[in-house]
Parts: structure tokens; sequence; C-alpha cells
């Protein structure tokens, strides 16, 4: 059994029409809720396309938390959609309106409606961090490997004895 999760409270405004829905959980296990365009006319983004969609709400993120806009899957896998600066932030003192950078990195022209479902928005805890300036860090068994630097297959499970 999980534990009840207790809501956080996050106050919202309309920017525009009553028309486009608040962001909401679609399922009681979501973590994301959805965002959805306020277009007022249909947007088309060709192949490589990108642009900023409006969403009609803006929000208070409590302090010590960040908004964080993510793509859905969906457009993701039958669309090549995505959100460009992913994840897109939305720090605690911002007031305007939620805006979401999509891109089409699909084959063909994608359609973006009054109404559709374009991201998700995704409320986080996180820290302020006071850098200590040092002249050598703590080593790790890593070091300074970056990119590439652990390789592609999975590390083989260690042999069993007999």
């Amino acid at each position: 059994m999980s534990p009840r999760r207790l809501p956080l409270r996050v106050h919202c405004a309309r920017t525009g029409a009553h028309d486009i829905p608040r962001p909401a959980y679609q399922t009681e296990g979501a973590v994301g809720m959805d965002l959805c365009a306020a277009v007022d006319a249909a947007l088309t983004l060709a192949p490589g396309d990108r642009a900023l969609v409006g969403t009609g709400w803006s929000i208070a993120v409590p302090e010590g938390f960040e908004g964080q806009v993510r793509p859905r899957s969906g457009l993701a896998l039958n669309h090549g959609v995505t959100v460009l600066n992913s994840p897109g932030t939305i720090d605690p003192d911002f007031r305007g309106e939620l805006l979401v950078l999509l891109i089409n990195h699909g084959r063909e022209p994608f359609v973006i409606t009054r109404g559709d479902r374009i991201a998700q928005l995704v409320i986080a805890p996180t820290a302020r961090a006071e850098l200590v300036e040092m002249t050598t860090l703590p080593p790790t068994s890593r070091g300074s490997g970056g990119y590439g630097s652990t390789g592609v297959q999975a590390p083989k499970p260690p042999a069993s004895r007999p």
C-alpha cells in the first residue's frame, strides 16, 4: 500500500479565455499535470519548426519548489513533437503565462488546435546551493570521466559460485 500524498497548494490564475482547462492530472498516479494549448487558430508546426505556445494559465510556484514543463510521451513517440528546452523551468518568482516551447522533430507537419494537451507540468522540490570554492575536490571512483566514460554495455553481473 502506497503512502497517501497530501496535495501541495499551488495558486493559479487564468490569463485568457475561460475555455482552456486548468492544468490537471489525468490519472490518480500521474505526477505531471497536462497543459493545454491556448492558440486562437490552428498552428501548424512543419518538420524542424518550433513555436512558443501559450497555455492560458499562470501559477505561483511555492518557494522551495520549481515548475518543470516536460514533453508528453505520446506526442514525442507518435509525432516527434517535444519540448525543446526540456524540462523548462518555472521559478517561484515568475507570474507570467505558462508558455511551452514546442519543436517538431517528426517527418510530417503537426497541427496544434485550441485545447490540445501539449505538455506536462511537474511541481518538484529544489535546493538552493551555496558553492564553496576549493583547490581540489574529494576523489570518487569515477573521477573526471564524462561523456561516454561508462560505455554503452551494461556491466556483466558477477559469476555465481557453485
